[in-house]
Formats: structure tokens, C-alpha cells, sequence
């Protein structure tokens, strides 16, 4: 059997995921005829049917299921293939996630490295791990992309970044090679004149239940939680909201680095240890990465 082309499998995830053959039409800014006419092609060609159709609309196969979860990944892995040859060349990248900053002189294209951070996490650990690296001859440039605190897997996988910190338990390392930097404890970050500002220490039950200092959600990763918690975007609207007692927040003791007068940090007796790992893609063979991952664990 011939292999699948990736323009196949983009026209059968839009269906997929749309379950209507007007809408995938819209969204991949063709006629409808002739996609339904590529996803019938497609069918024959792999044997099975993927889409049950009558009047009620389109529902997935068992086939149609796998080809959707498979399809994806392999739709994830060549825009993946993509952004990181033109980093690897030098170029900028096209979907506007270029730019570099970090290590690096001038000359010709230089290879680029994106790392995704947790913003507001392992602030001196990635000052150390730049540093140490911008001094390795032949650094590649270095672009620190802050991301929300389960996002920095779904870049790896999808090319945006080309290795991370990454912090379990939160973040699954499954399907990447990674190496343990540092091992810390949790804090609640509170606003200063709260009288809970004033323990030596507290539990998470003890956070989990503040009148009137609901826990905070970030907006990416938690949206849909239950809880009054406000929904926040960025740091910057977190340490405004820390400070004007509106909420109280969950971090790694390494997020002391960012917090403002207003805030205290209060260790947390009974949460689970947070270790930073730097991870990257199984399958990557980018000398430059070996080399930033060399100098992270020797730091």
C-alpha cells in the first residue's frame, strides 16, 4: 500500500474533528465536493470505512478513530520536522515564533534552540543553565519561550519548542528523553497582610480552603475546574492579583525569585516535591541540544 500524504490525512482530521463536511470545508478553505470525494478516495485506498454518514451527520469508525489519533501525531511530527529544519538553518520561523535572544553572536545562520519554560518557575537554574551555556564555544542562540504550566510537553511535540523544564508531577515526561536538574520543595504564595502570611508553614488543605482567598486556576490548564479561583493568564496579572488579596497561589520554592513586596511565601509541609527536568523529543539528533543538555546536567 502506498503511504498516506499528509494532505490526506490533513482533509480527514478536519472531518474528524468537525464531524460535518461543511464545516472542514470552511475550515480548510476549499469546496465541499471534492473533500468528500478525497475522504472517499481515501477509504478505498486504506480498505476500511473511517466515517459513518446518514442524515442525522458523521460519526467516526473504530478505523476513523485510530486514523484520527494516528493522523494527528503524524500531522504534530512533520510541522515538528519543519520548524525545527529552519531553526536548524537558521531561518526564522513562519508561523512568527522566531526571534532569538540568549547566547549567540553575529555572522551567518546560526542554529537556534527554543526552550519552553513554566513562566515564573526555575528562575536562577535557567539564569545558571544560559550563562553556563552562552560560554560553550559554538553555543547555539538560545530562545526562551515562557509557556502555562502543562504546555511545555504539547510543544515539544508539536515544534514549537525543541526542549524544555519540565516539572513533575505536573507535566507527564512520557515519549521524552529528559534529566533531572533539581529537586525542591512547594510554597502558597499569599498577600502579605493576610493573617495566614504570618505561619511558619501550612498544608495544602489549609490553602485549598481560605475565606475569601479562593486558589488561583490558570485560564490554559484548568479553565474548567470547579472552584471560585480567578482565571489567570499571565504572571504579571497573578502577582497583581496575589497582592490586592484576591487569591493565593501554588509554586515551586524557586518562585520566591519573582515575588513582589506584597507577597509571602510560606512553605508547604505536606505537598509532593517538585523536580525540574530538562526534557526534548526521543527521536532528536541536534548536536546543539546535546550540548545545552550536556551543560544543564553539569551545572
Amino acid at each position: 500500500m502506498e503511504p498516506l500524504e499528509t494532505r490526506e490525512l490533513r482533509y480527514f482530521v478536519a472531518v474528524a474533528e468537525e464531524l460535518h463536511f461543511g464545516r472542514a470545508a470552511v475550515r480548510l478553505g476549499m469546496a465541499q465536493p471534492p473533500l468528500s470525494r478525497a475522504v472517499q478516495r481515501l477509504e478505498r485506498r486504506l480498505g476500511v470505512r473511517l466515517l459513518e454518514r446518514d442524515r442525522r451527520g458523521v460519526a467516526l469508525t473504530e478505523a476513523g478513530e485510530m486514523l484520527l489519533h494516528e493522523g494527528r501525531a503524524a500531522l504534530d511530527a512533520a510541522t515538528a520536522a519543519a520548524r525545527r529544519t529552519r531553526r536548524a538553518g537558521g531561518a526564522d520561523d513562519a508561523d512568527g515564533t522566531g526571534g532569538a535572544g540568549g547566547a549567540g553572536g553575529s555572522g551567518g545562520p546560526r542554529h537556534r534552540l527554543v526552550l519552553a519554560v513554566k513562566a515564573a518557575a526555575s528562575h536562577e537554574l535557567l539564569h545558571k543553565l544560559l550563562d553556563a551555556y552562552a560560554a560553550e564555544p559554538d553555543a547555539a542562540d538560545v530562545e526562551v519561550l515562557p509557556s502555562g504550566t502543562c504546555e511545555q510537553g504539547e510543544m515539544l511535540r508539536d515544534g514549537r519548542a525543541d526542549v524544555a523544564l519540565m516539572h513533575a508531577p505536573f507535566n507527564s515526561l512520557a515519549g521524552f528523553d529528559s534529566e533531572e536538574l533539581l529537586t525542591e520543595g512547594q510554597i502558597a504564595i499569599l498577600p502579605t497582610a493576610h493573617p495566614l502570611a504570618a505561619r511558619t508553614s501550612l498544608t495544602l488543605a489549609d490553602v485549598r480552603d481560605i475565606p475569601g482567598l479562593p486558589l488561583a486556576r490558570w485560564s490554559r490548564d484548568d479553565a474548567h475546574a470547579p472552584g471560585p479561583g480567578p482565571l489567570i493568564h499571565d504572571q504579571t496579572q497573578l502577582a497583581q492579583l496575589i497582592a490586592l488579596g484576591r487569591t493565593v497561589a501554588v509554586f515551586p520554592d524557586s518562585a520566591r525569585a519573582w515575588l513582589w513586596a506584597e507577597h509571602t511565601a510560606v512553605p508547604l509541609t505536606d505537598a509532593p516535591p517538585v523536580v525540574t527536568h530538562i526534557a526534548w523529543p526521543a527521536h532528536s539528533r541536534s548536536l546543539a541540544l546535546a550540548r545545552l543538555v550536556r551543560t544543564a546536567t553539569g551545572l
